[in-house]
């Protein structure tokens, strides 16, 4: 009996430790926090977040990077002290990053502001171009739009009795720097702000013009010679206009119809096209005794042909010269350089255009004008600008000749280029693919005919944001051609 009694007791000493521990337990749990719960929960879905975004065995760091180094704006981690954790390759071109720290003091100072409030802030500022050897460029400056904001705070890490072994100073906060290259939205809007203004002006000049002349001729009823005059200053007015709406539209076509010129692209003799060019402005030449002589070169099969513009056209190299394009395109291209060099040009000068097929066609025109100013050669091909605005006012001229002839040249797949020096004239190059080139290309398969196609506007794009001029800064890319072109323009060159 007792062993049983012994028995009892012993089971239930037990239960009553196993209800104890149980209830101990249930205490613990009862008295954790919400705080404290969230927090774990909290730590647990961070902990989750690689393995669901990135999938499992790859490194939350290592795909980060590789996400940072797929944005187009360039990035920089770093922490408050702005030492940089992180950079993107493409900012070496900047001089923002420099041995590990950041040295843009305008980015410190946003920095410093960020770090202060937390507060998300956007800046444009201004920074130096470098080349890849570290050097400073003497390309202009780049403007970049600037974000940052803050991303982490790191733990500290800490020893016994809780001493904190963090860096002081901030730099266990994490902050993330977006820089946007936004130089070519700058220009083409500075482009477009002055596009609105010229165009306002040009067309208001002659309108008003023609308003008060229309007044003048009704005051003058009784003065019939006073009538003539102002009749005449009238029409000139209204031609003026009319040529600028011309041109206006010309130009926007030209504009519109990039990348579909291709699709309805001919074969265009080039001999052809200067002959007419150049004969829609013999009377100009004339007016101003200007020589106008031409002369072709097929250098592939060793034939040329030279003559003045009132001599005998010989027309043996017309199928020997071919492009693919628009000819009536080309022609106002031509035609559009050629008068500019009638303009720009004293009287009793020579102006020399040439064509040549060497590997690719170039077609030169050569005067002997006043020349064009080395910090204006960059913007001959932007609309409505002119070097000497009374000059060009003066002989007519719209400011928008160029900027057609450099769109219809990009649309035939070509580049045109400008030499110039003051006092010594100027000599305009374009540069075409010939026929049997383009055509090659249209018997490559569909996807690297696309490439090609694709490469073909992004180049466009790209010269359209440099104005579309190559500029030669040495008279030997001109004086390299041989004597028979030099003689083009007699002995001033």
């Amino acid at each position: 009996m007792s062993d049983s009694v012994t028995a009892v007791v012993v089971a239930v000493v037990i239960m009553a430790v196993i209800a104890l521990v149980l209830i101990i337990l249930a205490w613990r749990y009862g008295v954790m926090s919400g705080e404290e719960r969230a927090q774990t929960r909290h730590a647990s879905e961070q902990n989750a977040i690689p393995k669901s975004l990135y999938g499992r065995g790859v490194s939350a760091d290592e795909a980060s990077r590789n996400l940072l180094k797929t944005l187009r704006s360039g990035a920089i981690i770093v922490d408050g002290l702005g030492d940089v954790r992180y950079a993107s390759p493409r900012l070496d071109n900047l001089d923002v990053v420099r041995d590990g720290h950041l040295i843009s003091g305008e980015i410190r100072d946003l920095l410093a502001q960020v770090a202060a409030d937390g507060e998300i802030r956007d800046r444009e500022i201004e920074v130096t171009a470098v080349s890849p050897s570290g050097r400073i460029t003497d390309q202009s400056n780049v403007y970049l739009q600037v974000r940052i904001g803050h991303i982490a705070t790191i733990e500290p890490l800490s020893v016994t009795f809780g001493m904190d072994i963090a860096n002081a100073g901030g730099a266990n906060e994490l902050y993330v720097i977006f820089l946007e290259d936004v130089s070519e939205k700058r220009h083409f809007e500075q482009m477009r702000r002055d596009f609105v203004t010229n165009v306002s002006h040009e067309l208001k000049t002659p309108a008003g013009a023609i308003s008060l002349l229309a007044e003048t001729v009704s005051s003058a009823a009784d003065d019939p010679d006073a009538v003539r005059y102002f009749s005449g200053r009238i029409s000139k007015e209204s031609e003026r206009l009319t040529e600028l709406v011309q041109k206006l539209i010309a130009l926007q076509k030209v504009q519109d119809d990039k990348g579909l010129a291709a699709a309805d692209s001919e074969p265009v003799s080039v001999p052809k096209i200067v002959r007419e060019a150049v004969s829609e402005n013999e009377v100009q030449a004339a007016a101003k005794h200007i020589d106008i002589r031409m002369y072709f070169g097929d250098d592939d099969e060793g034939t040329s042909a030279e003559y003045t513009a009132d001599g005998q056209p010989d027309t043996s190299l017309d199928d020997d010269i071919i492009v693919n394009g628009d000819a009536d395109s080309l022609k106002t291209a031509v035609k559009n350089l050629v008068e500019n060099a009638i303009h720009y040009s004293p009287e009793n000068t020579h102006v020399g255009v040439s064509v040549r097929k060497n590997g690719r066609v170039q077609i030169r025109v050569v005067d002997q004008g006043i020349g064009i100013p080395a910090d204006a050669q960059k913007r001959i091909f932007e609309r409505f600008y002119r070097v000497d605005p009374a000059r060009s006012r003066a002989t007519g001229g719209t400011g928008l000749g160029l900027a057609i002839t450099k769109h219809v040249v990009q649309d035939a797949g070509g580049t045109i280029s400008v030499w110039s020096r003051p006092g010594e004239g100027s000599t305009f190059t374009i540069d075409l693919p010939k026929a049997e080139d383009q055509s090659n290309d249209d018997d490559l398969p569909e996807d690297e005919h696309q490439s090609r196609q694709s490469q073909a506007e992004e180049n466009a794009v790209k010269q359209d944001a440099a104005d579309g001029v190559n500029v030669t800064d040495s008279a030997d890319a001109v004086d390299a051609e041989d004597d028979a072109e030099r003689d083009l323009v007699g002995e001033a060159r």
